[in-house]
């Protein structure tokens, strides 16, 4: 062999070798999307995916779905905690754009993931062990469903919560239908129609929450929380509560909504989506102003959905709002509201969606009614 075509091949295979080198580098490098693990007799979930604020995807669910049901029958298990990884979220939603990209050519996913979410949301609202959701940082739409159908739910100054699901032609599902209007007054349905957002004590104050800790005590709420000794959710309770008290922060403040719950009830106790527009027109105070343009911009016929799924939804098991949600959620992937709103807000965010019908008047109730019609084999079965 000539010296140079060993030059060459004592090249390649240095190349090669380093090519080696960086593939094992970055294997052993890829954390795991979902962390599960034993901590005494507590089981810990954390989302990992901090980068994308922990936004929930497929591959996620079924990862904590079976650890979920494993450790709520495992007598070696008192409790199970679920946090988000990184400072910013607890978990700001599922991961809509893979479902969209699945939904425009008819692929599995866009079952798959909503049909699998609410099996895992209610394992959650069902779970027999206490299940405590540390809610440190934005919380929306799927991080929701993974926390409030749980027994305790805690609140920092860093949470946000929000059900922005009108904005990109969707309804706030997870459960929503259930836990919306179980909130005082129409407190549940002004935060679904509008996505208006609550940040920190709030989020407790309006009910989301069952607790609210400042963020800097969390390590050690964990740490007192796992080495409790064989709790009953009254041991766990008393925990929270204890640390609660020693939560000062924002606790002179009032709620941010105080002002605005006898307006709110009366703007949005109308018969009609069309009827509370009408009420926030006609009122001309700042508050209605503000709440009469941000449903302008939402998908008309995403909010005569979700009207009607908080209105059904309000005298149904949880198991039951999960059923009529997966229709629901079928009904969007078949429809275009979904996919124009998510081009719009989350792939070119021009934030200039155009519905169609692009007005309340054009949306029948004979078109919204057919979203909530059996899928009957094809229905979620839990």
């Amino acid at each position: 062999m000539s010296k140079g075509a060993k030059t060459r091949l004592y090249g390649l295979r240095s190349l090669c070798r380093l090519q080696r080198i960086q593939c094992h580098m970055m294997s052993s490098c890829v954390e795991p999307e979902v962390l599960l693990e034993k901590v005494g007799r507590v089981g810990v979930i954390t989302m990992n995916r901090p980068k994308v604020l922990n936004a929930l995807n497929l591959t996620m669910i079924r990862h904590i779905y079976p650890q979920l049901k494993k450790w709520e029958h495992d007598s070696e298990t008192d409790i199970i905690i679920i946090k988000g990884a990184g400072e910013k979220a607890f978990c700001a939603g599922g991961d809509i754009r893979a479902v969209t990209e699945a939904g425009k050519v008819s692929g599995s996913l866009a079952q798959d993931f909503f049909r699998e979410e609410y099996i895992l949301n209610n394992a959650i609202g069902t779970c027999k062990k206490p299940y405590i959701a540390l809610i440190d940082g934005i919380t929306m739409g799927g991080g929701v469903g993974l926390s409030v159908h749980g027994r305790f739910r805690v609140a920092t100054e860093k949470t946000l919560f929000a059900m922005p699901e009108t904005a990109i032609g969707l309804f706030p599902d997870v459960g929503g239908g259930y836990f919306l209007p179980r909130l005082r007054g129409k407190l549940g349905l002004f935060l679904a129609l509008t996505g208006f957002r609550l940040k920190g004590r709030d989020v407790q104050r309006a009910g989301v929450a069952t607790h609210f800790v400042e963020s800097k005590k969390i390590p050690d709420l964990e740490k007192e929380l796992v080495d409790l000794k064989s709790p009953s959710a009254d041991d766990v309770s008393r925990v929270l509560d204890s640390y609660q008290t020693q939560s000062s922060l924002d606790s002179e403040k009032p709620f941010v909504l105080d002002q605005h719950m006898s307006d709110i009830d009366r703007l949005f106790g109308s018969s009609s989506v069309e009827g509370i527009m009408q009420n926030l027109k006609a009122d001309g105070s700042e508050f209605a102003k503000k709440h009469a343009e941000a449903l302008s911009k939402m998908s008309p016929t995403s909010l005569k959905i979700t009207y009607k799924q908080l209105q059904v939804g309000a005298s149904l098991s949880l198991q039951d709002v999960l059923v009529m949600e997966y229709r629901l959620s079928q009904a969007c992937m078949r429809g275009c509201d979904f996919y124009e709103g998510v081009r719009a807000v989350l792939v070119d965010r021009d934030q200039n969606p155009k519905w169609n019908p692009s007005t309340l008047e054009e949306v029948s109730d004979q078109s919204v009614d057919q979203c909530f019609s059996s899928l009957g084999d094809k229905d979620l079965a839990l």
